[in-house]
């Protein structure tokens, strides 16, 4: 079993009380209002295809930043404005895994995706929010290769 960041740890033990779908629903919308896009100082419209989450519906760009601990922190833009679900899942990320040991961000699974959001999400969904957490995976990776 990898060893995942301890908040997101925490955040997975809380989803996993939440049985009922619409209380799930609740969850997410509150924790997407906690969604803040990626500053100016980091990136500007129009945001580099290289950024872009394959797949995402809604349009989801990913951004990391090495802090001088050597942890990354991760920003995120969500450009369909309805995109509630990616905001919740860039809100999750950066508060999860930015400041977390970059050894254990790498080894996040795109898997928790659907113990977030359930096993009912739909495939074009689930697909884009697995993509965004496989976008801070393979930064993780790639800071990893750039140490050693």
């Amino acid at each position: 079993m990898p060893e995942y960041p301890e908040k997101l740890n925490e955040m997975l033990a809380d989803f996993a009380f939440v049985t009922d779908r619409s209380e799930r629903a609740e969850l997410l919308i509150d924790i997407s209002e906690g969604f803040e896009p990626v500053p100016e100082p980091i990136a500007t419209r129009p945001y580099p295809e290289e950024r872009r989450v394959p797949a995402c519906e809604s349009e989801a760009y990913v951004w990391s930043e090495e802090q001088p601990d050597g942890t990354l922190k991760f920003y995120f833009a969500v450009e369909n404005p309805q995109g509630v679900s990616a905001k919740a899942m860039a809100a999750i990320l950066d508060q999860a895994l930015s400041g977390a040991p970059v050894e254990q961000v790498a080894q996040v699974s795109p898997e928790i995706v659907l113990q977030i959001f359930g096993k009912d999400i739909s495939m074009g969904k689930g697909q884009g929010l697995m993509g965004m957490v496989a976008a801070v995976q393979a930064a993780a990776r790639r800071e990893l290769a750039e140490r050693s």
